[in-house]
């Protein structure tokens, strides 16, 4: 398995609970499909460099976990048709 970070955009105005529950539904993804979640940092509500959907801020988050490509393929098409996700980004993190 590879590892990779998940970089993800939420809309600052959610609920805690409902913020909670869209970061679980990614870990979930990814540990229903045989991965493994090593780490989730809620970074907070930022600024964004520019407007994203006439929004200036963003709550930020980062996963961090193991996983093939097809949990980043799904990773990525759930996110992508989430109306509270504002921008997603995964990226692969070489190893040493």
């Amino acid at each position: 398995m590879q590892k990779y970070e998940m970089l993800i955009l939420l809309r600052s105005d959610m609920e805690e609970e409902a913020r909670e529950a869209e970061l679980n539904k990614y870990a979930e993804i990814v540990t229903s499909m045989g991965g493994e979640v090593e780490a989730t940092d809620k970074w907070g509500v930022k600024k964004t460099a520019y407007p994203i959907a006439y929004k200036t801020d963003a709550f930020f988050a980062l996963m961090s976990f193991r996983a093939n490509g097809a949990v980043v393929r799904e990773l990525d098409r759930v996110a992508g048709i989430s109306g509270d996700v504002l921008r997603r980004m995964i990226t692969k993190v070489e190893e040493k």
